[in-house]
């Protein structure tokens, strides 16, 4: 009993505390009264601190007492005051002075130096690994701010209705997204991290880029290479990187004393003209040799950044305990213009309440480096007036009251009845490439129709046909789903209906589980790893005289079911049975006749030479009943669980997947005797220091039991033979042809990407503005019936040049492919 009722005064006593605290509001201007915005405000020797708004307006929190009060900010001398709180709120405007560097001092200090500046990043490149290892672990309270703006618009556009639809004023300007995130962050060398996110709030579209988590936002200068999320594909050399050297000049532009430290301000100037180089300032602790604030800032012109044409970088770092200084707030302000619409905006970081080397419970990072509580986006606005540390503007405060107003008549039945009748309208054209959707009011049911570019087809086996296919979607709520898709399809020329229905029901989002099962009739390709659409195929088939894709008839019936049993540890596995049956070319239309070209044969293993209408024999009439199965393994798995389900991230470690798949003889009447497994370890996006990031998969397997299988049972490979490709996927063959390599033994294949983002490039500025990449990568094949196939390629994004070699012997028949050379256009 005692143990109760001293928690009830314990909750009673901190209410009381809570209750007793007042607010400190203030302006901070500069000498000329001008406004200083996003100024650093904390309390002397605590963790607690907050950040001016875009209008130099603060507030705290503060329970009766006296305290002092640093200002910072980059560009003006740092200010301390201090001020008594009473039992009721205050106001305490503030005017800070220019930051005033001497440089006689430096002269006397450094005069035995060729270069000061040299000299302070010296010793400052001493330290860095230990301000690396200094905190092994750490948590702390983080609020981060976001805003996107639009400044300008063309006069042009500015008409009433473009105003009316996003909001702005008679200028051009306006607010067109903001957000907000408080969230507890946690972290433990050597990259552990557990983020928990309270609350979360936006209002408005973000269809560019944006910072809504801590993680984001962790800035480290101390690290060598110095990555920007959603900005740039490759890093950018810190100033502090222990090559730095190689790549800045430092020019110390003075020194000053700041609470009791002596500061150095130093220029940070690329070597080079094109690069990923920051420019700007930073500011060092003299005799500790730690960074104390930055000011820095990328240009598009001269780094290869998207989306935006600079961004600025400021941070200011505070000391928490004697030895261990951590960033008080952290800052990305940035400017664009896209066809004459002129953008800019921010996303601010504040930092409280730092813990230095916590004890964290046994088994408290578990791979979850965000969880966001299910309660996070449902705060009120009350709630953010009383937690956010920074005061909305007069500007941001309308924004958010007239977006809200507007989410709450989105609920409204007139409202949604709008909506419903204007989604569903059809648009002819998009619906000719991209298909037409419709749902109804709820959302709970919606309605897919696949692109006409899609239904509309022909090849020389079916003639013309129609490939009709729908897909259904019933949400049963946030966790559960049912798709039914329902398809025709009937080939003019050989007379050909099939219909099948395919069903997926979704039922633990955390767990990525789903039941799926097919059932009916199709035309199949018989390169079961897919080849070309219907679309291209018809294109190359009607213009090209290039039908490059064979088919076969199957009645099937499937089922199966997959799960993550345990984090990074995924299993799927189905069952199906089928019976399949070879096809021949009925049709021979082509819109222009090639010269020294035919058709080729519906058989892809006839020689070369073999008329288009031969019926050659490749398999008989047969059933297949085949058991697959594969699990996937992700090492150290890392995840975000969101309230609607699991979503993992990508990992830094290789993915490794086994594949099993296994043919049932004389079970109700399946034909097929065979067993085939395969390894496949793969990773994308290796960040490769400076150069970009590389890519890379390698497969390897075969059939330990073929006694009796069918040419598409073989182990087929991802090939193209068109002139278009993705040179970005990583596992295709980009010239390979789509059967000569299909094998009933063993194979292995590897492939390597590596996507240098410009660094080859930047200097040519065409190449520049377009942001094009370089991209280097090889493919490689061999199969145990004496098949061999090679390629490098070397391309610009869209512009490929291609090398390939290929040999084959296959039994008696010799194959030489030689070398060829490859343009292509992704």
């Amino acid at each position: 009993m005692r143990k109760y009722i001293l928690l009830l005064i314990t909750a009673f006593c901190v209410i009381r505390a809570s209750a007793q605290q007042s607010l400190l509001t203030g302006k901070i201007t500069d000498k000329n009264g001008q406004v200083i915005p996003f100024v650093s405000i904390y309390i002397r020797n605590s963790t607690y601190g907050t950040t001016a708004n875009e209008n130099g307006i603060y507030q705290f929190k503060l329970a009766p007492g006296t305290y002092n009060v640093i200002y910072r900010y980059v560009g003006y001398t740092e200010k301390i005051e201090e001020v008594t709180i009473a039992d009721h709120d205050q106001e305490h405007n503030v005017q800070m002075a220019d930051e005033v560097f001497a440089t006689n001092r430096v002269a006397e200090t450094y005069r035995k130096n060729r270069d000061a500046a040299d000299t302070i990043m010296k010793q400052v490149l001493k330290k860095r690994k230990y301000y690396i290892e200094e905190a092994t672990s750490y948590s702390c309270a983080v609020y981060i701010k976001g805003v996107q703006k639009l400044l300008s618009v063309p006069k042009s556009l500015l008409g009433q209705e473009v105003r009316k639809t996003l909001d702005l004023d008679t200028n051009g300007r306006g607010i067109l997204y903001q957000s907000e995130s408080l969230s507890e962050y946690n972290f433990q060398k050597p990259n552990k991290v557990r983020e928990i996110t309270i609350a979360n709030r936006m209002a408005g579209q973000n269809t560019a880029f944006g910072y809504k988590k801590a993680s984001d936002l962790q800035a480290n200068f101390y690290q060598n290479v110095f990555t920007i999320n959603g900005l740039a594909t490759r890093g950018f050399v810190s100033p502090v990187a222990s090559y730095g050297p190689r790549f800045y000049n430092y020019k110390l532009l003075g020194t000053s004393v700041e609470n009791g430290h002596t500061i150095h301000k130093i220029q940070v100037i690329p070597k080079r003209g094109h690069g990923q180089y920051f420019q700007g300032d930073i500011y060092i602790v003299d005799g500790d040799w730690r960074i104390y604030s930055v000011d820095l800032f990328i240009e598009n012109k001269t780094s290869n950044l998207n989306l935006v044409d600079t961004l600025k970088i400021r941070q200011q770092y505070v000391a928490i305990t004697d030895s261990v200084w951590m960033p008080a707030s952290t800052q990305y302000s940035f400017k664009g213009a896209v066809f004459g619409f002129k953008f800019g905006g921010y996303y601010a970081a504040v930092y409280n309440n730092y813990k230095i080397n916590p004890t964290f419970p046994d088994n408290f990072f578990t791979g979850e480096i965000l969880k966001i509580d299910t309660v996070a986006n449902s705060k009120k606005p009350g709630y953010w007036a009383d937690a956010r540390p920074i005061p909305l503007t007069a500007f941001e405060d309308r924004d958010y009251k007239k977006k809200d107003a507007f989410e709450e008549y989105k609920k409204t039945d007139a409202y949604l009845d709008s909506l419903q009748h204007h989604k569903n309208h059809i648009n002819y054209p998009g619906y000719l490439i991209f298909g037409y959707a419709a749902s109804n009011k709820s959302n709970r049911d919606s309605l897919y129709i696949f692109p006409f570019i899609q239904t509309f087809y022909y090849n020389t086996v079916e003639g013309f046909g129609i490939n009709a296919k729908v897909s259904y979607i019933r949400t049963i709520d946030d966790f559960h789903s049912l798709t039914v898709t329902p398809a025709v399809r009937y080939g003019f020329s050989n007379k050909t209906f099939s219909a099948n229905m395919g069903f997926e029901y979704k039922n633990d989002p955390f767990h990525n589980a789903k039941f799926y099962a097919d059932f009916g009739s199709d035309v199949l390709d018989l390169n079961n790893v897919g080849t070309r659409s219907l679309y291209f195929n018809t294109l190359s088939t009607l213009l090209s005289e290039n039908n490059y894709v064979k088919y076969y008839r199957s009645h099937y019936g499937d089922f199966g079911y997959q799960r993550e049993v345990l984090n990074g540890v995924f299993l799927k596995g189905g069952l199906s049975y089928s019976s399949r049956s070879q096809l021949y070319n009925t049709s021979f239309s082509k819109i222009k006749d090639i010269k020294d070209r035919q058709f080729t044969s519906n058989n892809p293993l006839a020689p070369p030479g073999t008329p288009a209408d031969d019926h050659s024999f490749l398999f008989p009439d047969n059933q297949a009943l085949v058991f697959n199965a594969s699990a996937t393994f992700t090492f150290d798995q890392r995840y975000e669980t969101r309230p609607t389900g699991k979503f993992n991230l990508p990992s830094k470690y290789p993915t490794l997947t086994v594949n099993y798949r296994k043919g049932f003889k004389n079970i109700i009447g399946s034909d097929v005797d065979y067993d085939f497994a395969s390894v496949d370890l793969s990773q994308d996006h290796i960040r490769v220091g400076l150069s970009g990031y590389s890519s890379f998969k390698v497969s390897g397997g075969g059939f330990f039991n073929n006694n009796n299988l069918y040419y598409m049972d073989y182990n087929h490979f991802l090939g193209n033979q068109g002139t278009t490709f993705d040179p970005t996927y990583v596992g295709s063959f980009h010239f390979l042809p789509f059967y000569t390599y299909s094998t009933n033994g063993a194979f292995l294949e590897a492939h390597y990407q590596h996507n240098f983002a410009g660094s080859l490039f930047n200097h040519i500025p065409l190449l520049r503005k377009w942001k094009l990449e370089e991209i280097i990568g090889a493919n490689y094949l061999t199969t145990k019936n004496n098949r061999n196939y090679r390629e490098f390629y070397v391309g610009i994004q869209r512009l490929i040049f291609r090398v390939d070699y290929g040999i084959s012997y296959a039994g008696d028949k010799k194959y030489i492919q030689g070398f060829r050379i490859f343009y292509g256009i992704r």
